[in-house]
């Protein structure tokens, strides 16, 4: 199998492209900052991670801005601080301030001119936007859990990128799908039969950070730490 085999590549956007555990741990400072104890970095996201998860297979159809202010109550009530949810909202909004990986940009502009790319990402479109235009580059296709009603690792996300891309003229063979997270992207990649390729941003951090332990770890056909690796993989490829 070769990275030239595809002419798909499909995208999670936030812990692949996009540097949500940074922008998540900035967001949260003010809250943090209440605490009356000294939290680790992996404390906090780990925290998040938890509560997201649980409040997106509570509330499934809750867009992504929405269900972020909620996830920021419950963080909260955890630590044991008080908040208002004017500040709930303000954290919900914050997607917008979440930075780019410095070689996200880069790589996605060389990967334009020889694949088809494409986003399926637990956000709303609101949100997305303000992260498209840190990453500089037109999307083929863009999938959001506002679009589906729901949130990855459930199928029907997957279900939905596959019956659209149909529509494109896209075959399952011919797609790519590229992540960093196990739980919310593998794994279910896996279920779908889908080729996948591991960006492992966490490649030098314990643990899983902002995303749920996947339990048995899901199989991968690439593994690079970076967008950069994977650009220059098959920029190498291509030399033969």
């Amino acid at each position: 199998m070769k990275l030239s085999d595809f002419k798909v590549l499909t995208f999670d956007c936030y812990g692949t492209l996009i540097d949500w555990e940074t922008g998540m741990v900035e967001g949260l400072r003010p809250l943090v900052a209440k605490v009356g104890r000294e939290l680790s970095r992996n404390e906090i996201l780990e925290a998040h991670a938890r509560h997201e998860s649980s409040q997106q297979l509570q509330t499934p159809a809750k867009i992504y801005s929405e269900l972020l202010a909620t996830v920021y109550r419950r963080i909260a009530e955890e630590w044991g601080v008080s908040v208002s949810w004017d500040e709930c909202e303000v954290y919900g909004n914050s997607v917008k301030n979440w930075p780019a990986f410095h070689d996200s940009a880069g790589a996605l502009q060389y990967l334009k001119k020889h694949y088809k790319l494409v986003i399926l990402s637990n956000v709303d479109n609101r949100s997305f936007a303000a992260s498209n235009e840190r990453l500089q580059v037109e999307f083929d296709a863009v999938y959001t859990a506002q679009d589906v009603g729901s949130y990855k690792p459930l199928d029907r996300n997957f279900d939905y990128m596959l019956a659209k891309l149909e529509t494109l003229g896209v075959k399952k063979g011919e797609i790519l799908h590229t992540a960093e997270s196990m739980f919310h992207d593998h794994q279910p990649a896996n279920r779908h039969g889908l080729a996948n390729c591991w960006i492992y941003r966490r490649f030098d951090q314990e643990g899983f950070g902002a995303t749920m332990n996947p339990g048995d770890m899901p199989k991968y056909d690439f593994r690079f730490n970076s967008m950069a690796d994977l650009v220059k993989a098959h920029q190498e490829e291509l030399r033969g």
